[in-house]
């Protein structure tokens, strides 16, 4: 087997990375190569990934200025040695035998990415039981198993679905050359890392075993209250569009839905503010009306939208200030209700 190559970035993660490199670690891989990305962390990470080099050959820790995690990954990249690469989250697992089997599952059917699904948790018990299950099926790394995409498929069938995550998947380096993370995004930088990749893909294949442990920290980008930050998600969809309008006119009013989804969770992260805070952020919310008001045909985007987000997306373009307040006031009650 060909060297593969884990590229972990990693931020103020004493509390888990060591059980992260555990099962990266366990995965069976005689040519293995661990690249941890010390970014800018003030706890003991820096401890913890010199006492993991000592006791591991495979293990590299590059440390950095805190530049965030395109920034990371993307260093990563010009360190990695492997004609293999694969991307896991600090706070994440890999399930036993994952990495071998996408390996095999890439290989059988030629493909320049594999994928599988994720399985979330959030207490040591739920990782137990999802370390404990076993390995991916054998009969799901076969050469006729696996659904395969070219890269338009793949851009319907899963970008535009929802599978935007940059982990999870196992890339030959070739598909990789040269494209990077956007840098300073930290919502949204995987979707368009993925889309960038399209032109170089010949063939992808997707398996639906849930391999990836993806821990739902409460501590995350996705759960943290609203900061600028979260803009970014709509700033990557519109940059992701430009692409795929270039490539495939036909999604345009697909891709306008992903801007107006992005647009409302972005509302809606500004709605659960304080009043004092929601006044602080009007601005962005100005931002967010002015967007989704640029979207020239809203009609043809409906069929795309997710069920319920017609209803907000109307009610939001004309009334911002009262979609705010009743997103808020609705939040709010089911707090008071848990």
């Amino acid at each position: 087997m060909d060297r593969i190559s884990v590229i972990v970035p990693v931020h103020n993660g004493t509390a888990y990375l060591e059980e992260c490199i555990d099962s990266i670690l366990a995965q069976d891989c005689e040519a293995l190569e661990v690249l941890i990305i010390n970014d800018g962390s003030t706890d003991d990470t820096a401890a913890v990934c010199e006492r993991l080099c000592g006791q591991h050959s495979c293990l590299r820790v590059i440390t950095m200025p805190d530049l965030g995690v395109s920034a990371a990954r993307n260093r990563g990249l010009e360190q990695a040695k492997g004609a293999y690469i694969m991307f896991v989250d600090a706070d994440d697992r890999l399930r036993p035998g994952v990495l071998k089997s996408l390996h095999r599952l890439l290989c059988r059917t030629g493909s320049d990415m594999a994928g599988c699904s994720f399985a979330a948790w959030g207490t040591a018990g739920e990782w137990e039981r999802l370390r404990t299950e076993g390995e991916m099926p054998e009969e799901l790394t076969g050469a006729d198993t696996g659904k395969r995409y070219d890269s338009e498929s793949y851009l319907r069938e899963n970008i535009l679905r929802g599978n935007t995550r940059c982990w999870s998947k196992l890339y030959r380096r070739d598909l990789i050359g040269q494209v990077r993370f956007r840098e300073g995004l930290t919502i949204g930088e995987d979707m368009l890392f993925l889309v960038e990749l399209l032109p170089r893909m010949k063939q992808a294949v997707e398996t639906a075993y849930p391999g990836y442990a993806y821990y739902q920290n409460p501590g995350g980008a996705m759960q943290r209250p609203f900061t600028p930050a979260y803009m970014d998600q709509v700033y990557c969809w519109e940059m992701a569009r430009e692409l795929i309008v270039e490539r495939e006119p036909y999604l345009a009013a697909r891709a306008d839905a992903q801007i107006m989804v992005a647009v409302m969770l972005t509302a809606g992260k500004i709605a659960r503010l304080s009043g004092k805070d929601r006044r602080r952020a009007k601005a962005y919310l100005q931002v967010c009306q002015r967007k989704l008001k640029g979207i020239a045909n809203k009609k043809a985007c409906a069929p795309y939208l997710p069920a319920g987000y017609k209803i907000k997306v109307r009610l939001f373009a004309c009334l911002p200030g009262l979609y705010v307040w009743l997103y808020h006031c609705s939040k709010e009650r089911r707090r008071g209700k848990e």
